[in-house]
């Protein structure tokens, strides 16, 4: 049981520190600020809602087998990209162009 819960720590922390590495860098790239989250919630909350379903189950049965496990993560993942449109801010308003 505690194995249990010291994977969900790692996977969320994993989901943070590589939404905001994958964020950054797009922001760095394409000149945004808040493009991973909406490229998080358009593209990436759906591929994993769709990698899940089940068609023998209905719509509520689908959304109803997500657990707090397979939620944690997804969470903090945008709370990554959500810092990561953060910090560029707030290096750009620091006075870094390259930024």
């Amino acid at each position: 049981m505690v194995i249990a819960y010291i994977q969900l720590l790692v996977t969320m922390v994993l989901a943070l520190i590589l939404m905001f590495g994958i964020g950054f860098i797009l922001n760095m790239l394409l000149k945004t600020t808040w493009f991973p989250i909406y490229l998080y919630i358009i593209v990436i909350i759906p591929l994993m809602i769709w990698g899940t379903w089940d068609n023998a189950d209905t719509f509520v049965d689908n959304f109803k087998s997500f657990t707090i496990i397979d939620i944690l993560p997804a969470v903090t993942a945008l709370i990554g990209a959500y810092v990561s449109g953060w910090s560029i801010r707030a290096l750009r308003r620091g006075g870094y162009k390259m930024f």
